[in-house]
């Protein structure tokens, strides 16, 4: 199986004189499950966006690694899956119809397509609600079908944007099972969230403000390392000292 790793080095990104990332360098080795935490503004979305090749550094770079080897963006593409925050489903279209659209979309043989999205309709425990249209779904349904149609193809490296945002805690719960699942894969997973309690679900966390980082690490450690009894005094430390 295909290993990817990503490491931005001060990468920086602005819109129109503003400022979404100001010089930002994260290493996302491979096969963990790597947080990006903060409010909105804090860049978590653009980061995501440039990791996925969908917007252009204004200055710094990106470097993807496959199998511990500098690689193209080219070679990483077709093992890169991407679930964007807003809405992008066809509220119209059922369950099935969604992975059938995304199965000619990926070109998928029959039989693998079969399989794989047995197994996924299984886990999601959306098995018994496939003739039901997407915009009939509740929200967590609804990000849990978003995730399936990403993950339809067995991807090397995968990036969520805030997931679990607007569901309820028990579809939050259920989502993160679903991750924890395919960390066990040993896949790349990076997913945002402004949730400081899911801090301490992932493997490595990176903490944004403003476009900065604050900290990453693992969790334990990055609370011991800055004094804090928890993440959110992190951000209020920090914005203290603006």
């Amino acid at each position: 199986m295909k290993s990817f790793s990503i490491k931005t080095e001060s990468l920086k990104k602005s819109f129109n004189g503003t400022i979404a990332l100001a010089g930002v360098s994260i290493d996302f080795s491979a096969g963990l499950l790597h947080g990006l935490i903060g409010s909105d503004g804090a860049g978590k979305t653009t980061m995501l966006r440039l990791l996925a090749g969908l917007l252009k550094p204004s200055a710094g770079g990106i470097r993807y690694d496959r199998n511990g080897v500098a690689a193209a963006f080219g070679e990483l593409r077709p093992s890169l899956a991407y679930l964007p925050q807003a809405a992008s489903l066809y509220p119209d279209l059922s369950v099935r119809e969604h992975l059938e659209f995304f199965r000619e979309l990926y070109r998928l043989d029959a039989a693998v397509y079969s399989k794989r999205s047995g197994e996924l309709l299984e886990i999601t425990r959306l098995d018994k609600f496939t003739d039901r249209r997407a915009g009939q779904l509740s929200g967590g349904m609804y990000k849990k079908l978003g995730l399936m149609c990403a993950l339809l193809r067995s991807p090397s490296v995968l990036l969520l944007d805030e997931p679990t945002n607007g569901v309820d805690p028990i579809s939050r719960r259920e989502l993160w099972e679903l991750l924890y699942g395919l960390a066990a894969d040993k896949i790349l997973i990076i997913v945002s969230t402004a949730y400081m309690d899911e801090a301490e679900r992932c493997a490595r966390i990176h903490l944004l403000d403003s476009g900065r980082l604050l900290a990453s690490g693992e969790p334990r450690a990055v609370l011991k390392q800055t004094g804090a009894v928890n993440f959110e005094e992190i951000f209020i430390k920090k914005g203290a000292h603006k």
